[in-house]
């Protein structure tokens, strides 16, 4: 295609800070990938990535001689980070592939735009605008953007092979944009390459799938994830259960997929926070009709979003989670130095005179003061 499919008004690139000048250093440098997507789907845009026919070389001169800051954060495969009036933008060399391995690709530089296109995934992620609102659209991605269809460019089996990843991002673009049925040729391709995400790091398919569980509405996605096996390659004791619309919390909604956390925190390698956060969404919940001071009591020991959250996973009434929402976590009114200025000595007696206060506590419904309680200590050496 020599001709653009579409010409979007180009005001709005002056309104994005650091943007005009960095394409006036490189005139012929496009928008790539995500931002076109969204800019012609209407949607919020995020990263702004760009693409160019000069090889890195050139860009870092070019960039130089504008007065911008270039750093060669993947040089090697031709990507540059210009710092621009305060923002970060990724300026990629047009490249093909020469090599891939499922996981790792080696390329060539080329002044291809349509070549450069056909290495990328998808057809909606596969356009390019240029500063003055030309969309260049070499596979369809127009057509499917409107359609809603997710569709891989070119082979969907070569598109995997090339990086298994993409069965992820397949999942998360068909929950972002994705409506109907899916892809027959892409869905058949997942089916059979599902093997080599054991090829991927833990950590990749975490990252991945986390961004999947954000969005709006990942049900569908989940769903035709489980019929092609694919998620229970990444979580083998995964239930799909119907459950009411969770907030878009990863780790809430991962928790939906569990039964009980088991390995799974080892197993996509999760940071110590989201272990921890996993695993005490597990705990025990309360009824619907528990008393304030039975909810006192449990957030005494609980956040609230935590408990809010078994309360989610559960199925208790939306009455419930809002009663948690409303009261103000209660907390313990003694500290150790209480105890020492009333003439305690720190060691284990004053230890278990502290936990006996706290125990009182908890039996009022969290409602004694440090006075009452204070009034309640033994002498020091009593007990």
């Amino acid at each position: 295609m020599t001709t653009p499919a579409l010409r979007l008004d180009p005001a709005w690139i002056a309104t994005m800070a650091g943007l005009p000048a960095l394409l006036h250093a490189l005139p012929q440098a496009r928008l790539v990938g995500g931002c076109v997507r969204d800019r012609i789907a209407g949607r919020a845009l995020a990263d702004i990535d760009l693409a160019t026919p000069e090889p890195p070389e050139e860009v870092m001169r070019r960039l130089a001689n504008a007065g911008l800051r270039a750093i060669p954060t993947g040089i090697a495969h031709g990507t540059i980070t210009a710092l621009s009036g305060n923002a970060g933008f990724e300026i990629t060399t047009l490249r093909r592939d020469v090599e891939t391995d499922g996981r790792h690709a080696v390329v060539a530089f080329t002044d291809d735009w349509r070549e450069d296109a056909a290495r990328r995934d998808f057809t909606i992620n596969a356009m390019s605008m240029t500063q003055h609102g030309e969309v260049y659209d070499y596979f369809g991605g127009l057509a499917d953007l409107a359609a809603r269809l997710v569709r891989f460019v070119g082979n969907p089996a070569l598109r995997i092979a090339e990086d298994h990843l993409r069965i992820l991002r397949f999942f998360r673009f068909f929950a972002r944009y994705g409506e109907g049925g899916a892809d027959a040729q892409a869905v058949a391709a997942i089916t059979d390459g599902v093997g080599g995400l054991a090829r991927l790091s833990p950590e990749r398919v975490w990252s991945e799938f986390k961004r999947i569980l954000i969005t709006s509405n990942p049900d569908a996605a989940l769903a035709l994830a489980s019929r092609t096996g694919v998620l229970y390659a990444i979580l083998p004791e995964a239930v799909l259960r119907v459950v009411d619309p969770l907030p878009a919390d990863p780790l809430l909604r991962l928790a939906a997929l569990l039964s009980r956390p088991g390995d799974v925190a080892q197993a996509l390698r999760l940071s110590g926070e989201e272990a921890d956060t996993l695993q005490a969404l597990f705990g025990p919940v309360p009824e619907d009709d528990a008393a304030d001071a039975d909810l006192r009591r449990a957030l005494a020991d609980t956040p609230s979003a935590i408990l809010a959250g078994r309360a989610w996973l559960a199925q208790r009434s939306p009455g419930l989670r809002a009663r948690i929402a409303a009261i103000e976590p209660p907390a313990f009114p003694l500290q150790g130095r209480d105890l020492i200025a009333a003439g305690w000595r720190p060691g284990p007696a004053m230890g278990s005179a502290l936990a006996e206060l706290r125990r009182l506590w908890l039996a009022s419904g969290c409602h004694a003061s440090r006075e009452t309680l204070l009034a309640q200590l033994a002498p020091p050496g009593s007990a």
